[in-house]
């Protein structure tokens, strides 16, 4: 009998567990589905179902509003898709895309809202404007793995209504085809302001018929001849608003205004000046149907007080509105002050742009993207009636040998989907954080996941677009430190004993990222690793790697972020940088590169481009290493600060080993970084 009833309920036992593992599989089948693409800005809401829209099952897009053509023909040109466009489904139709105008609630952002759904019968996309179906058809794009949508059910709206992108012209001239490969990528993206910064002291590109003399060749420093006819210009604005993004021309007044005088023989803030400028802006209010011009209107000394006022009255005549760059001269509240630094006379009345700290001429893009993605834009998670968004500028005050440098030496791209994500979602983090944070914080969770959304993307979408970053998250260290070093750079400490073992070690700090930033100081104190650093001191950084054989890997390896504007030096011959940084493989020194230009003052001469300064754009180390674990030391001496420029007070290093895939770029090599464990 006991037996018996022992049997009976282990018979119970094994039919319930069979059954939770049932219920188990249904509830993880409804709460869990397989994720689809990643999507970049993420949606404010989306939910994955199983279901899958066959594209090449599509009869057709359907439309309501005849206005959404140009909509649905611009999306069937990007999927290079064959499908008619219909005004109505016929009745035979079982497979097809609509798109319609209808109420999509949001709590802000309602003009660029959409909802869209996709399953295995249709995919609904409705949104309150053409720009709204605009932006879904971008999400829809991202959606399709070989011919395959993913089934999902997306709401979405961005925190921002000005998500823009500068493009300084008037130092580096660029061709109107590279622009359109930016502006496209900006579309894709849902970034939806071109700040197109045409004038500087460099050269004045944009023309004006009434004055052919601005942009004769003789008045231009670089690039001579090279400006931005009438037609050119209007083709750019409508090549802008076909993908709803608004052309913002800056004229920067009266400084940066040396072209202007060699052109005019005059001073932009004379009387005469004024007149000739009063007059270019007529003409440039007449001949483009555009709604902002940009001033500048920064460092500057303001000598005619009333050149300003007159020149924003003037436009503001035209239905214009103007930008100007804050902190900057006298052009008052009616103005949109885009912040370069800290305004203290702005009130919250202003309507203001935020690109403080937003230069990524002034980033390295290990950094940049983890600064833009962690960045809480205007100092508040979301836009309202003052604050319209925010703007990353591309400053490259240094002359380009060539104009895909602009691409190869800046993480554009990279960057521009960043901010693309932080200027949609909003949030962020305040300040200017340099640093992805401890593993187990939230912002470096939600970083990680980021990342992978973006090396996804480099994989599927920029094979043949340059690309400057790599996935870095993986990549741990044992930071040690700071070792008193009495101002001698060269003294060594018990890090560099080959028979300490560093992983069995306290750190003083864990850190991850492939680029480490010890410390950065722009009178202001960025977040970083270290951010109270002791002068005259040492650090160490360690981590290790296994590999299945002996072998060579390429890595790239640097200890400067060399600025692609203002004031910088190459280091010096035989030396990573100029506070004698070193790094070991397994106790073997990795020697410098042979620098082109070994110690050149580039503060000296801007007319001197960039070669191999950037561990990014100049070919990898080549390092031997071997089966087994492998071990990385960085050494990072720390000298006497307080009396250092700014350029030079950036500590970091960049240690990130990388192969090449199919395409022009590099990606990070799959190895294990592990400090501490003995696993491999």
């Amino acid at each position: 009998m006991h037996r018996t009833n022992r049997a009976f309920g282990i018979g119970l036992l094994f039919l319930f567990l069979l059954s939770t593992l049932s219920a188990c599989r249904q509830l993880s089948d409804q709460r869990q589905p397989d994720q689809g693409p990643s999507l970049i800005p993420l949606p404010q809401s989306v939910k994955w179902t199983q279901e899958r829209f066959p594209l090449n099952d599509c009869e057709g897009i359907v439309i309501k509003d005849s206005i959404l053509r140009k909509e649905a023909d611009g999306w069937l040109k990007m999927t290079g898709k064959d499908l008619p466009v219909k005004y109505k489904a016929g009745k035979s139709t079982k497979h097809y895309i609509q798109l319609k105008l209808e109420e999509v609630e949001s709590p802000y952002g309602h003009q660029e809202a959409y909802h869209l759904k996709v399953s295995s019968k249709g995919i609904m996309l409705s949104a309150n404007t053409p720009h709204g179906i605009f932006n879904g058809l971008q999400t829809l794009y991202q959606l399709i793995r070989k011919d395959t949508v993913y089934g999902c059910d997306i709401t979405d709206y961005p925190a921002y209504r000005w998500r823009g992108y500068m493009v300084d012209v008037g130092r580096n001239y660029q061709s109107i085809t590279q622009l359109k490969q930016q502006i496209g990528i900006m579309a894709r993206y849902k970034l939806n302001v071109f700040h197109f910064h045409l004038t500087e002291n460099v050269a004045w590109r944009l023309q004006i018929k009434q004055f052919p003399q601005l942009t004769a060749p003789e008045n231009m420093l670089r690039n001579k001849g090279k400006f931005y006819s009438v037609s050119e210009m209007k083709e750019l604005i409508q090549y802008c608003r076909d993908r709803h993004i608004t052309l913002v021309p800056e004229i920067d007044m009266p400084g940066h205004s040396a072209a202007f005088t060699r052109a005019t023989g005059v001073d932009m803030q004379s009387d005469s000046g004024l007149h000739i400028m009063k007059d270019a802006i007529r003409e440039i209010c007449t001949t483009y149907d555009i709604s902002y011009i940009h001033i500048g209107a920064d460092e500057v000394a303001i000598r005619n007080n009333q050149f300003l006022p007159d020149i924003i009255r003037l436009i503001h005549q035209y239905n214009k509105k103007t930008i100007a760059w804050s902190p900057g001269g006298n052009y008052g509240d009616s103005t949109i002050h885009q912040l370069w630094g800290n305004d203290e006379s702005r009130n919250e009345s202003v309507k203001y742009i935020d690109s403080r700290a937003l230069y990524l001429s002034d980033m390295a893009p290990e950094s940049s993207v983890v600064s833009l993605f962690e960045r809480q834009l205007g100092a508040k998670v979301h836009g309202d009636s003052s604050l319209l968004g925010a703007e990353i500028c591309l400053w490259d005050d240094r002359r380009m040998a060539k104009e895909t440098d602009h691409l190869t030496m800046n993480a554009v791209y990279p960057d521009m989907l960043a901010f693309a994500e932080r200027s949609w979602r909003g949030g962020g983090y305040p300040g200017t954080v340099l640093d992805i944070g401890p593993d187990s914080s939230a912002r470096a969770k939600a970083f990680t996941a980021f990342e992978k959304r973006l090396i996804d993307h480099k994989r599927q979408y920029f094979k043949q677009l340059p690309f400057p970053y790599v996935q870095q998250s993986q990549i741990h260290w044992k930071l040690f430190g700071p070792f008193e070093n009495q101002g001698d750079l060269t003294a060594s400490f018990w890090p560099e004993n080959r028979n300490v073992s560093l992983k069995d070690s306290t750190a003083a700090i864990e850190a991850t990222g492939g680029t480490i930033w010890l410390w950065y100081d722009k009178g202001e104190a960025f977040h970083t690793w270290v951010p109270s650093p002791k002068i005259n001191t040492t650090w160490y950084a360690f981590t290790r790697f296994w590999s299945d054989a002996d072998t060579s890997i390429a890595m790239w390896i640097g200890f400067k972020n060399l600025l692609r504007s203002l004031a910088s030096a190459t280091p010096p011959a035989n030396q990573w940088d100029y506070k004698k940084s070193k790094i070991w493989m397994n106790g073997n020194i990795i020697p410098p590169p042979k620098w082109k230009y070994p110690g050149r003052n580039l503060a000296a001469n801007l007319e001197a481009p960039l070669v191999d300064e950037g561990y990014y754009y100049r070919p990898p180390a080549m390092v031997n290493i071997k089966k087994g674990w492998n071990k990385i030391l960085v050494k990072l001496p720390l000298k006497n600060f307080a009396n250092l420029a700014p350029w030079q007070k950036r500590y970091m290093f960049s240690v990130m080993p990388v192969h090449k895939e199919q395409g022009i770029n590099w990606y990070a090599d799959n190895i294990n970084f592990n400090v501490t464990d003995t696993a491999k």
